[in-house]
């Protein structure tokens, strides 16, 4: 057991991944990379499993060494590249663009975007400190670090990231108002508004949020990415908007969309 671990078994593989049991016995394991190993989608699980633009691993490595797939507008060759949370995965030869966001139950979503949407992405600041010489920097949650930030912007806030040039256009603070999608917990992928901040010494400090349903959850601040002012969300959400339906809900959804193709 000599350094980091090369391979990971297909019952090992994150759940949101959804690969089935029996196809074989491993899981494409994520190189290292801006995103953690159980948050992140590897490129070939996005072009295989969720595009289908490919039939196996072989034609992923094809269409990857063509250049032709980048992520937040760097190409990328590497089939296991872990592409996460609001990263905008380009297609230029058949002009799509994609962000990779969360629906209700957890899962990354293909979420087509527009090109004008996909010049940017937001960023939320992990870390804000001074380097040396004094040069202040931030650290965003996809491992970037940018140097001298508007001394406005503290640790939690929302940065807006011009992918070409990688400078900070715009910010959002995490404050009371603020629209924020929930990127972990049992609530992942739900979007609301913060309406309360609880402190816990010693603790965590937890997040009150109210969706568009007037139904309120709470949560860890760890888990809260504000995307939005009061004006409305920066990024365009996949089709459920965040908003999560109980079990009823989404029965009586699933009748009515069954009897609308009977009467059709």
């Amino acid at each position: 057991a000599r350094g980091p671990k090369k391979h990971m078994k297909r019952l090992n593989a994150p759940k949101h991944w959804m690969l089935d049991k029996l196809t074989g016995t491993y899981a494409p394991k994520p190189s290292s990379g801006p995103h953690k190993q159980r948050e992140c989608l590897p490129l070939i699980v996005f072009l295989r499993n969720r595009l289908k633009y490919a039939l196996n691993g072989r034609e992923v490595r094809n269409i990857l060494m063509q250049r032709l797939v980048k992520v937040d507008g760097k190409v990328r060759t590497d089939s296991t590249f872990p592409a996460g949370y609001l990263d905008v995965i380009s297609i230029e030869k058949t002009d799509e663009h994609f962000r990779l966001v969360f629906d209700v139950k957890g899962r990354f979503t293909v979420h087509r975007i527009s090109e004008e949407e996909s010049k940017f992405k937001l960023g939320k600041v992990r870390r804000c400190q001074l380097g040396a010489g004094g040069i202040p920097f931030v650290v965003t949650h996809d491992g970037r670090t940018i140097r001298y930030p508007d001394p406005l912007i503290k640790v939690n806030d929302t940065v807006k990231i011009d992918l070409e040039s990688g400078k900070i256009t715009d910010f959002v603070k995490f404050e009371v108002g603020n629209i924020a999608m929930i990127t972990g917990g049992r609530n992942i992928g739900r979007v609301g508004v913060i309406t309360h901040r609880e402190r816990h010494l010693g603790g965590f400090d937890i997040v009150h949020v109210k969706d568009a349903k007037e139904r309120s959850f709470a949560t860890r601040q760890s888990n809260v990415f504000v995307i939005g002012t009061s004006q409305g969300p920066w990024v365009s959400l996949p089709k459920d908007k965040g908003i999560k339906l109980t079990i009823a809900e989404e029965r009586d959804a699933r009748r009515e969309k069954a009897a609308a193709e009977v009467s059709a």
